[in-house]
């Protein structure tokens, strides 16, 4: 439907008799468009393509991962001092109102669609966002990936957040203070993202996660780039880990249910859904591996991204990456079968945080103390996985503090200091996974076989592991275990599996000297504890 009528924005977004933000002469607005509908629209207009069991399968083009190189926050007095601009490009206040007035002018003439949804499962600390999209696609997507706000709530609903996205728009590096024709543009004093010259659906929903990661410090919630899944204890666990190390897979557990897969809070009452619906990597999805993410495959609306598709037969080729290693999938929460309905759980038992060690020295598993947990949660040291991002073409080995620097807008110090304290309060036990390689570095060694991951993270959950023998770690100083019923033991040393021991030695201690100068930038902003949980060289 489309809705009229006044509505006067508080964050500085002249709006018009439509509620949208300036925008003038349209030729249609659609507003609050339900799935059917979207789907429906979408197909309509070329946007993408049905296949055999119903899911909407689209391209985007020149951009298949986020265009983190294009990413800039508005500099001026509310940000100068609350933005870490060491990690993150800035552009003043001029260059945003020309973007945004040049943004609107593109816009005439055409057809928008608009969701009015919430960003964050729990009531007092959701953020009320409006969606506006230029493809009826990314209007389908950002309703799944974000909350729907109740019919009832509609009327009377005034977003605190506005996210515009008009990929057919080109930015003007000279005009805009851009570094090419794509530009995500945040704003956080105004609570505007702008995001144009890019197809790619992520950029709407990172755009909340980085809009909830500036706001919620300040009320002391814990923003979090996590997926959690809770048992019947309720028991939750907390799974740390950027694009590809497995948040995704491995908290789709049948026998736990799941929160959400990738963008979370911890507040006083617990931890919250960001989301109300999951974007899953779909590259060589495996069936028997992941069944619940598997079966989404084959549901109405759920929207493929990049997935290679039989035109004739439209059927799926999950294994095909000729458009890029980074297809996706985005779907509704309620798709899993044993999803949380409420996105709400207690706080956590365990934290587990993921790392893809492209040098396959980590062990499967480590126990943490809290403040070697701090130490790596700064230091957040994983792998950039093929497609993930623009230009990553095979793993890297890269430090994203955080588990998440893109999406970090404040200094990394707040986040580690406010979750080292949650720790605490909550005596949370903490492990470190490895879903990276073993057995010798990437191209050499082989990926971590992910039903050892699971038999490991269900005794860590369970507690039994708690209780096993270990040893420490000569490199990194934490506890990890000797024997694991189910897991091969060999693997519970790394320098086991490597067929020449001595290259293990060079390759541990060489990853060492990496920890040790990534967190030199860290060093002055944590507790002589933290410092102390560093690896030690030999």
């Amino acid at each position: 439907m489309q809705q009229t009528g006044p509505y006067i924005s508080e964050f500085g977004i002249e709006t018009l008799s439509n509620g949208l933000p300036g925008f003038k002469n349209l030729k249609a607005v659609h507003w609050n468009y339900s799935r059917p509908a979207l789907f429906e629209t979408s197909v309509a207009r070329g946007e993408g393509r049905v296949a055999k069991d119903g899911p909407l399968v689209v391209e985007t083009g020149q951009h298949t991962g986020r265009s983190a190189n294009d990413k800039f926050v508005v500099r001026d007095e509310t940000t100068e001092d609350t933005i870490w601009w060491d990690n993150n490009k800035s552009m003043s206040p001029d260059q945003f109102d020309v973007l945004l007035a040049d943004m609107l002018a593109h816009a005439e003439g055409k057809e928008l669609f608009v969701q009015d949804l919430f960003g964050g499962a729990d009531p007092v600390h959701r953020l009320p966002t409006r969606a506006i999209t230029e493809f009826a696609w990314h209007s389908l997507f950002i309703q799944h990936l974000l909350i729907e706000a109740d019919k009832s709530e509609l009327p009377s609903f005034k977003p605190e957040f506005t996210v515009i996205n008009l990929p057919s728009f080109r930015a003007d590096p000279t005009r805009h203070g851009s570094d090419s024709e794509t530009v995500i543009a945040c704003n956080f004093k105004r609570r505007v993202v702008l995001i144009g010259g890019t197809s790619y659906a992520g950029e709407t929903k990172k755009s909340v996660f980085s809009m909830l990661n500036y706001l919620l410090p300040a009320k002391r919630v814990m923003p979090m780039h996590c997926s959690i899944n809770v048992g019947d204890e309720d028991d939750s666990a907390v799974f740390f880990g950027l694009s590809g190390t497995g948040k995704t897979t491995l908290s789709a557990d049948p026998n736990r249910t799941l929160v959400g897969d990738d963008e979370h809070g911890w507040s006083e009452s617990g931890v919250f859904n960001f989301e109300g619906g999951c974007y899953a990597k779909m590259i060589r999805l495996s069936e028997e591996a992941e069944p619940e993410i598997y079966a989404t495959t084959k549901r109405f609306a759920t929207v493929l991204e990049n997935v290679v598709m039989d035109p004739d037969a439209r059927t799926l080729d999950l294994d095909d990456a000729s458009l890029t290693e980074n297809t996706r999938g985005a779907y509704p929460l309620d798709y899993i079968p044993n999803a949380s309905l409420t996105g709400r759980a207690s706080h956590p038992q365990n934290i587990i945080m993921l790392t893809a060690d492209a040098f396959g020295v980590l062990p499967p598993i480590a126990k943490l103390t809290p403040s070697q947990a701090m130490y790596h949660f700064l230091s957040g040291y994983t792998a950039k996985v093929a497609g993930t991002e623009k230009g990553v073409k095979e793993p890297q080995a890269t430090f994203s503090t955080c588990f998440g620097a893109p999406f970090m807008p404040r200094h990394p110090s707040e986040y580690g200091n406010l979750l080292r304290d949650l720790i605490a309060e909550h005596n949370v036990g903490c492990w470190l996974v490895n879903t990276g390689w073993t057995g010798g570095p990437y191209g050499e060694g082989e990926r971590m076989p992910i039903k050892a991951t699971r038999a490991l993270l269900a005794a860590a959950l369970d507690g039994t592991l708690g209780n096993a023998d270990m040893r420490l770690d000569t490199n990194f100083g934490f506890e990890v275990p000797i024997t694991v019923p189910g897991v091969d033991a060999k693997i519970l040393t790394p320098r086991d599996t490597w067929a020449d021991p001595g290259k293990y030695d060079i390759q541990a201690q060489a990853l060492v000297q990496m920890f040790i100068e990534s967190f030199k930038k860290f060093e002055d902003h944590v507790d002589p504890d933290v410092r102390a949980a560093a690896p030690k060289a030999a």
